[in-house]
């Protein structure tokens, strides 16, 4: 009953547009988006015409430069990808002040509206990471998916209610409801025993980035929370071709939730399982097997995966060595 009560949060709203506004476009590191409010942008341009089209959502605290090493990587290969600064992170305005569920789909369907428009012809897919991935599912999932071709889902955020301890659960609400503005920092005997990835100098580059986010509000960690929740309730609903990978070394996002959302998942869908990941995957340091994995499912949805990982287990999803197999067969007699 407590958790069901009205929500306390400080939550974002839809700017006004200027007068003049033409629509959603894309500057040089800005993406103005469907309500006129110009968030931070990252691109990393294929060599000659792009065969494929990234947008990609950052995590929690994080911002668009989560994407700085994958992408070059896919840049090299033919790939373009645009990564931008969701509200209240990274160079977008009211850091730290939660976006809310309903702006942050919206300005996924905006830019990849505008993407799909620049690259006519081209395939368009959203990659999301945790909490990036936690809003993908729920803007693929809803009545208006933006217009992208497939669905890419690293560690999603899918650690909602129904899986969160209930100490955490009244903690929160508490705190959300009397502490609202009160920025929390992680404790630093935390931080030193939890950790996003193995790559201790990518670490080291996150710590002293001063774009990035350290600590949230409480009713930012309460909209995250809700956020999370309606993604793991909704992975199933999710309308194009996905690949869900997860890491068994995530101490983030816990791996009871991430199974139970993956088994969610279509049968024609995809999955892949790193025994050496962590949650931050294309920054761990097999973090290149991970770019190849992802490239391969960009260029073609049903390509078997170069690593060869395994599916997440309980998912529903065709297991990769079945994949290699059928490709052998269709090489052999010529398809």
């Amino acid at each position: 009953m407590m958790l069901s009560a009205c929500t306390p949060l400080m939550i974002q709203q839809a700017g006004a547009p200027p007068m003049g506004f033409q629509g959603p476009r894309l500057e040089r590191d800005v993406f103005v988006s469907f309500d006129g409010t110009r968030l931070g942008l990252s691109r990393w341009e294929a060599q000659g015409e792009p065969k494929a089209v990234v947008v990609a959502l950052h995590g929690m605290n994080d911002y668009a430069n989560a994407f700085h090493l994958a992408a070059p990587y896919w840049a090299q290969n033919g790939v373009t990808t645009y990564a931008f600064d969701q509200r209240g992170f990274g160079r977008s305005p009211n850091r730290g002040i939660w976006g809310g569920d309903d702006l942050m789909v919206e300005d996924l369907r905006a830019i990849t509206a505008v993407v799909r428009n620049q690259h006519p012809g081209v395939p368009v897919i959203v990659a999301g990471e945790s909490m990036g991935g936690a809003v993908a599912i729920e803007a693929f999932a809803s009545d208006r998916p933006p217009a992208a071709d497939r669905l890419i889902l690293m560690a999603p955020a899918v650690w909602g209610w129904s899986n969160q301890p209930l100490p955490y659960k009244t903690m929160l609400w508490l705190a959300a409801r009397f502490t609202a503005g009160k920025v929390y920092e992680p404790p630093r005997w935390l931080t030193r025993r939890v950790k996003p990835t193995d790559n201790r100098d990518e670490l080291i580059a996150m710590g002293r980035d001063p774009l990035m986010v350290w600590g949230a509000r409480s009713d930012t960690l309460y909209g995250l929370v809700a956020m999370m929740e309606r993604a793991w309730g909704a992975a199933g609903g999710i309308k194009v071709p996905t690949l869900y990978i997860y890491g068994a070394n995530d101490e983030i996002i816990p791996e009871e939730p991430s199974f139970e959302a993956a088994a969610k998942l279509k049968a024609t869908d995809r999955s892949a399982y790193y025994a050496k990941g962590w949650h931050l995957m294309t920054r761990d340091h097999q973090g290149p097997v991970v770019w190849a994995d992802l490239l391969s499912f960009i260029r073609d949805p049903q390509a078997p995966l170069p690593s060869g990982a395994p599916t997440i287990p309980g998912s529903p999803t065709l297991p990769n060595a079945l994949i290699e197999a059928e490709g052998r067969v269709k090489a052999q007699v010529g398809l």
